[in-house]
Protein backbone atom coordinates (compact mmCIF):
# COMPACT_ATOMS: atom_id res chain seq x y z
CA UNK A 1 0.00 0.00 0.00
CA UNK A 2 2.80 2.13 0.94
CA UNK A 3 4.46 2.01 -2.54
CA UNK A 4 0.85 2.80 -4.38
CA UNK A 5 1.03 5.76 -2.36
CA UNK A 6 4.05 6.64 -3.33
CA UNK A 7 3.78 6.24 -7.01
CA UNK A 8 0.51 8.20 -6.67
CA UNK A 9 2.15 11.14 -5.16
CA UNK A 10 5.01 10.84 -8.14
CA UNK A 11 2.22 10.84 -10.15
CA UNK A 12 0.65 13.82 -9.28
CA UNK A 13 4.20 15.60 -9.08
CA UNK A 14 4.81 14.60 -12.77
CA UNK A 15 1.56 15.66 -13.74
CA UNK A 16 1.26 19.34 -12.03
CA UNK A 17 5.19 20.05 -13.56
CA UNK A 18 3.89 18.96 -17.09
CA UNK A 19 0.72 21.16 -16.68
CA UNK A 20 3.07 23.92 -15.21
CA UNK A 21 5.33 23.96 -18.64
CA UNK A 22 2.94 23.09 -20.99
CA UNK A 23 0.42 25.78 -19.70
CA UNK A 24 2.27 28.27 -17.54
CA UNK A 25 -1.13 30.50 -18.40
CA UNK A 26 -3.65 28.59 -17.16
CA UNK A 27 -1.75 27.00 -14.38
CA UNK A 28 -1.32 31.17 -13.56
CA UNK A 29 -4.93 31.36 -13.75
CA UNK A 30 -5.47 28.54 -11.71
CA UNK A 31 -3.41 29.93 -8.62
CA UNK A 32 -4.66 33.19 -8.95
CA UNK A 33 -8.26 31.89 -8.25
CA UNK A 34 -7.31 29.71 -5.45
CA UNK A 35 -5.53 32.57 -3.95
CA UNK A 36 -8.65 34.57 -4.44
CA UNK A 37 -10.73 32.13 -2.54
CA UNK A 38 -8.11 31.53 0.36
CA UNK A 39 -8.22 35.69 0.95
CA UNK A 40 -11.94 35.61 0.67
CA UNK A 41 -12.31 32.61 3.18
CA UNK A 42 -9.65 34.84 5.63
CA UNK A 43 -11.54 38.17 4.90
CA UNK A 44 -14.98 36.71 5.82
CA UNK A 45 -13.24 34.44 9.16
CA UNK A 46 -12.01 38.14 10.43
CA UNK A 47 -15.12 40.19 10.04
CA UNK A 48 -16.82 37.31 11.55
CA UNK A 49 -14.11 37.43 14.52
CA UNK A 50 -14.63 41.06 14.90
CA UNK A 51 -18.14 40.79 15.33
CA UNK A 52 -17.58 38.67 18.25
CA UNK A 53 -15.32 40.87 19.50
CA UNK A 54 -17.45 44.11 19.99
Amino acid sequence: MDRVKQWSKIALVAFVAFYLLTQPESAAGVIDAGMGGIMSAADSLSRFVNALAV
